[in-house]
């Protein structure tokens, strides 16, 4: 669950809007200007009453009969999810994953700024990735307070991931994507969303053996 303005809104309905949000934005760009909860759920592969249902959780959207109204409803997601907005972010851990991310040109295009990388390598520090100088893990709470950076990426190895962690709780950071195959101990009001690449290719490999039984 999620809480947003005291209510507890399921992780998974948060998920089903960036979805909705995609949606929309490419009707807008075939210029469609309304949708039906059945229509929108029906390119979402979702039911209507999900749709419904998801949307309810933050009020009234669209008129009985008429639908959804693209661009209000798109700009209501946006404001929801927090899109409207430019966020910046960090990358600790300059490795091959940490560069990939670095020099990925798609977090533009979702509000997220990447303004600052760090590792522990001496010979890493000070070399440039596009516009990003890559610092010493140790300056963490000094540039992240002064580049004002919300969100941090972890992407250094398991053993590695708690201390930095802790770093960046200290910073002040209160949202981290965590890349490292570790269980992080952070505070309460920290959010970490794990992204273990090589779970993922378990379960897909289990799901081929499986198949083939």
């Amino acid at each position: 669950m999620v809480n947003v303005n005291n209510k507890k809104i399921p992780a998974s309905t948060i998920s089903r809007l960036f979805v909705y949000l995609r949606e929309l934005s490419e009707l807008i760009k075939v210029n469609i200007n309304t949708i039906s909860s059945a229509e929108l759920g029906e390119r979402t592969n979702l039911s209507d009453a999900q749709v419904r249902k998801d949307l309810g959780y933050f009020g009234q959207f669209g008129v009985s009969g008429s639908g959804y109204n693209t661009q209000e409803l798109k700009a209501a997601l946006e404001k929801i999810l927090g899109r409207d907005k430019t966020w910046n972010v960090a990358v600790v851990g300059a490795g091959h994953l940490g560069m990939a991310l670095l020099t990925y040109p798609g977090f533009a295009d979702h509000g997220l700024n990447i303004v600052a990388a760090f590792d522990s390598k001496a010979k890493k520090i000070d070399r440039k990735i596009g516009d990003v100088t890559i610092s010493t893990i140790d300056d963490i709470e000094k540039i992240i307070k002064a580049k004002n950076i919300s969100i941090a990426i972890i992407a250094v190895p398991a053993q590695s991931a708690q201390a930095v962690t802790e770093k960046l709780v200290e910073a002040g950071i209160e949202c981290i994507l965590n890349f490292a195959p570790a269980a992080l101990a952070v505070p309460e009001n920290v959010k970490v969303k794990d992204v273990d690449l090589s779970r993922e290719l378990e379960t897909l490999s289990y799901f081929l053996v499986n198949k083939k039984a």
